[in-house]
């Protein structure tokens, strides 16, 4: 490898044209200018510079070295500056949620990145464990998650609250357990983990049944999906208030809030110990924002 010092030497020392003035230039002594020519001269093996009285001339090796140097310590400087720079709205942030989280966030986040088209947002759902596994490989910046990290490694705090909801056809004005046996189950595979919070609250019969006696009528994985079924009227299920609001076909729905309301607390996670760049605070501040929102207008429907 060429050395960068010896190399932005000998590319001042042909730019000034002489040792004195190259010295200077580089804040050394004529003989430190002298020891840098030499030492590249010996990494490469061939002589850079004809030195005589009226000056110094560079060899055809010299001159393509100076060309092509100066273009390396041009890209070098430039590199330095690129990283002492942290533009807020500029480059990629990685990011993964839930599905029911990412339905209502994802929309404000690409307003932001119409705002600012030098920003991009890598945008992916998925479940806690694999968020969780995701920013312990640093392979995302922010994680958004259901459940409270117990690995020391990442870093959260709590920054909202999201409210379960028990989900019906628009028939059902008051839902009973029988009501519910009646309908059937529409799984999903948060759905047993919801279903035992919320119903679990509400419902003493669910203690002993824990949804046996009621019928599977359907099954969906797709979080803008599980609700079809519900508002053609073959069941029921259970969905954090984000994905409920989501879904486009309102008027064939009906979301109860029960006696005994049931959220989940939301996390907004990182590696610990990592500085995120600005523009993934800055992000993380509209996530805030957008939480604390949605959170107001779920709950001002109780």
């Amino acid at each position: 490898m060429v050395n960068p010092v010896w190399l932005k030497t000998f590319c001042t020392l042909v730019d000034v044209g002489s040792f004195t003035k190259a010295a200077d230039k580089c804040f050394m002594t004529q003989s430190g200018v002298s020891q840098h020519v030499r030492k590249l001269e010996d990494a490469l093996s061939t002589t850079l510079l004809i030195r005589s009285k009226k000056g110094i001339v560079t060899t055809e090796a010299g001159e393509q070295l100076y060309r092509q140097g100066k273009d390396v310590l041009q890209t070098l400087d430039n590199l330095a500056v690129n990283i002492s720079q942290d533009p807020g709205y500029e480059g990629e942030v990685r990011l993964m949620s839930p599905g029911s989280v990412g339905l209502r966030l994802y929309p404000h986040l690409l307003d932001l990145q119409v705002t600012y088209p030098t920003l991009t947002i890598n945008y992916r759902f998925a479940p806690n464990g694999d968020i969780h596994n995701a920013i312990l490989n640093n392979t995302i910046d922010i994680g958004l998650t259901t459940a409270c990290p117990v690995n020391p490694n990442i870093q959260s705090e709590p920054i909202g609250e999201e409210p379960l909801l028990l989900v019906t056809p628009r028939h059902v004005k008051s839902p009973t357990w029988e009501t519910l046996c009646q309908l059937g189950f529409i799984d999903h595979p948060d759905a047993r983990h919801h279903a035992e919070l919320l119903l679990g609250a509400n419902f003493e019969q669910y203690q002993t049944a824990q949804l046996r006696p009621i019928k599977q009528s359907g099954f969906s994985n797709q979080i803008g999906l599980i609700l079809l079924p519900v508002a053609r009227g073959l069941g029921f299920t259970v969905l954090p208030a984000n994905a409920v609001a989501a879904f486009a076909q309102q008027a064939a729905i009906k979301a109860h809030h029960l006696p005994t309301p049931v959220s989940e607390t939301l996390y907004l996670s990182s590696l610990a110990g990592r500085v995120l760049p600005q523009r993934a605070i800055n992000v993380a501040n509209v996530i805030k924002e957008q939480v604390d929102s949605i959170d107001m207008h779920d709950k001002s429907k109780e």
